[in-house]
């Protein structure tokens, strides 16, 4: 592992896929994390060669770093459930990672494991539960609650008093308007206008957003690595 900057934390990120080298870019540039390591749960071949210049670790191989890294999870969607599970259970903590272009109010609370991106805004009264995945530009209001495992995509605006239930998954540039409630495990499509509540499991899109099927949790919460 790295020996450098050794007043910063040591970290591993979960996840070899496309989103982690913007966990990575994010997280070095808090100025607090030092990133030294991968770990990947899916494919072992992948523990044969290194990502971004760092060694990638097979999931069962990595409680050797539970004593001196932090970890959090690079993968965008809400699949990493099972995977951040997997590292809780050897003991990792959690690192909280908050760019430093974004603002969050001091009234407001972020969790374990989340992530918050360039340009994000939080509002008063708000809390973000664990593992939450908020990326670029998202605007979110007072007196919000965004329960574990959500991921909310470049550009979302969620507006006050909105409540989204866990795993669920808010598409690029989707509005949630004020008062709503976003079912757990649902999927807002890109650019959908949501104006009343969204069932658990249901998929919505359009403007006002309509239901136009069902999802299923074991897609959201699946352990393993697949994103491309």
């Amino acid at each position: 592992m790295s020996d450098e900057a050794p007043h910063k934390i040591r970290l591993v990120i979960l996840g070899t896929s496309l989103f982690v080298p913007e966990v990575t870019d994010l997280a070095e540039e808090t100025g607090r994390y030092a990133v030294c390591a991968f770990v990947e749960n899916f494919d072992r071949e992948k523990t044969r060669r290194p990502f971004l210049g760092r060694p990638v670790i097979w999931i069962d191989d990595a409680a050797s770093l539970v004593a001196t890294h932090e970890a959090v999870c690079g993968l965008g969607t809400t699949r990493r459930k099972g995977f951040i599970e997997h590292a809780a259970s050897l003991g990792f903590r959690f690192a909280r990672i908050e760019h430093p272009g974004a603002r969050v109010s001091s009234t407001s609370s972020v969790g374990a494991g989340s992530v918050l991106s360039v340009g994000v805004i939080v509002a008063s009264y708000t809390r973000l539960g664990r593992h939450v995945i908020v990326n670029r530009g998202v605007l979110i209001g007072h007196h919000t609650t965004v329960h574990d495992y959500v991921t909310i995509s470049p550009g979302a605006n969620i507006a006050g008093a909105v409540t989204i239930g866990e795993g669920a998954y808010i598409g690029m540039g989707a509005i949630v308007l004020d008062r709503v409630t976003i079912g757990a495990h649902a999927v807002v499509a890109a650019g959908a206008v949501v104006t009343r509540d969204v069932p658990d499991c249901a998929q919505v899109m359009g403007v006002p957003a309509r239901v136009t099927r069902e999802t299923s949790t074991d897609a959201t919460t699946n352990g393993s690595a697949r994103e491309h």
